[in-house]
């Protein structure tokens, strides 16, 4: 992992990852596709393989979703009585879309506050004297 630069100014983690965006420089790009980080930053060179953000992102989706997506899509059904199989096809198209949309969102934050706090996943060779 590539240390921060001394004497640069902290670069907000949930700016930077909701953009996207690489934690230490803030330029960078942070994903190669829909969800995967890159290994190195291309502006700053910063190595990201070891990072993992594990399923904090897939909770906070999971309970976002829940609380606001599902009621709408009851509501839905509720009021405009529509064949089951319209309310499920258009509803699971609707929460899998949101679903990936936040999962990503969530993921560049959790991975962003993880890198300024300097947050590691603790490994078995971590305990080894």
């Amino acid at each position: 992992m590539a240390t921060p630069r001394r004497g640069r100014r902290r670069l907000p983690p949930v700016q930077t990852g909701l953009a996207g965006r690489c934690p230490d420089c803030g330029e960078g790009r942070l994903f190669k596709s829909l969800l995967s980080f890159v290994d190195n930053c291309a502006a700053c060179g910063a190595d990201f393989t070891n990072e993992d953000t594990g399923d904090g992102p897939a909770v906070f989706v999971i309970f976002i979703v829940g609380i606001f997506i599902i009621p709408m899509a009851l509501g839905f059904h509720m009021i405009l009585n529509p064949p089951l199989a319209v309310t499920f096809i258009l509803w699971g198209l609707i929460i899998i879309g949101v679903c990936l949309w936040l999962l990503r969102l969530m993921r560049g934050i959790m991975f962003n506050i993880s890198w300024q706090r300097k947050a590691r996943e603790v490994r078995a060779q971590d305990f080894k004297t």
